[in-house]
């Protein structure tokens, strides 16, 4: 385990992502903590303060996932204050729209917030990522990604635009994020995808009548994101314990089909620029 680790939550102003900054901030790590806007991030600040984190172990830095260019601009600005990430936990992420909205980037809104702003921020960190020994990207996925499907004819929902199909379509993705990071890219040495648990956050009126704590979601999250925690690579953690993804999820061919198409809609390769 490296001295002093840094790790990235995303979407850490609440819910699982606020919880687990508080768990990891209690260790030795410096935490870079994420958040839409500079207002809820510094309102996660003094909370995460008065709860007893060390208020010099965390680095706020803002992003509104809805805009690809914050999100690369968020990279850069990690990647030039931290010259190493150890961990990368892809946590942030919407329950859906209503109706169908699409980013300023032309992607329909679910499918960008939660896979590809996501998907793009972990590519723009990867030379951070290869510089340490643990190298681990966590992906907060669910366990609803085993009823979607990508849609390739129309990933945008323009046809025909359902909230649940939208989330368990972008959370399909981001767990086939976690096989391609496995399988494609070296710089990265661990990948893991975790469905935290039916928990009692903002999303849950959308998908379940019922949830446990948020702490104990992030307990699973942060379990994983701990550097010193030995982790299967590539594996599908059904809370504590791994468990099998969907058939799609570690489809070769269709992992690979999505990580070019991933490139093209992110333009990652002009962000590097």
């Amino acid at each position: 385990m490296p001295e002093n680790p840094t790790i990235l939550v995303t979407g850490s102003t609440d819910g699982i992502g606020l919880e687990t900054v508080r768990l990891l901030g209690a260790g030795d790590a410096t935490i870079i903590a994420h958040a839409r806007t500079r207002e809820e991030g510094e309102e996660a600040h003094r909370r995460l303060v008065s709860s007893g984190v060390d208020a010099r172990r965390l680095q706020p830095v803002v992003a509104d996932f809805t805009d690809l260019r914050q999100v690369a601009e968020m990279a850069a600005a990690v990647a030039q204050a931290f010259p190493r990430l150890d961990v990368l936990v892809n946590n942030a992420g919407v329950a859906g729209t209503g109706d169908r909205v699409l980013t300023r980037d032309g992607n329909e809104e679910t499918f960008q917030v939660n896979y590809l702003a996501p998907y793009l921020l972990t590519r723009l960190l990867e030379d951070r990522l290869g510089a340490s020994t643990v190298s681990r990207v966590v992906n907060v996925s669910s366990s609803l990604h085993r009823g979607g499907r990508i849609n390739w004819n129309d990933l945008n929902g323009k046809r025909r635009y359902n909230r649940g199909a939208a989330y368990a379509q972008s959370k399909l993705a981001l767990t086939m994020l976690t096989t391609a990071l496995t399988e494609l890219r070296p710089k990265v040495r661990e990948a893991v995808s975790v469905h935290p648990g039916i928990v009692t956050t903002g999303m849950l009126r959308h998908y379940s009548y019922r949830g446990r704590p948020v702490v104990e979601g992030a307990e699973v999250v942060a379990r994983l994101a701990d550097p010193g925690a030995k982790v299967l690579a590539g594996a599908y953690y059904d809370g504590r314990l791994p468990a099998r993804a969907s058939a799609a999820a570690v489809d070769a061919e269709a992992v690979a089909k999505l990580w070019k198409l991933s490139e093209r809609l992110t333009l990652v390769e002009r962000h590097r620029g």
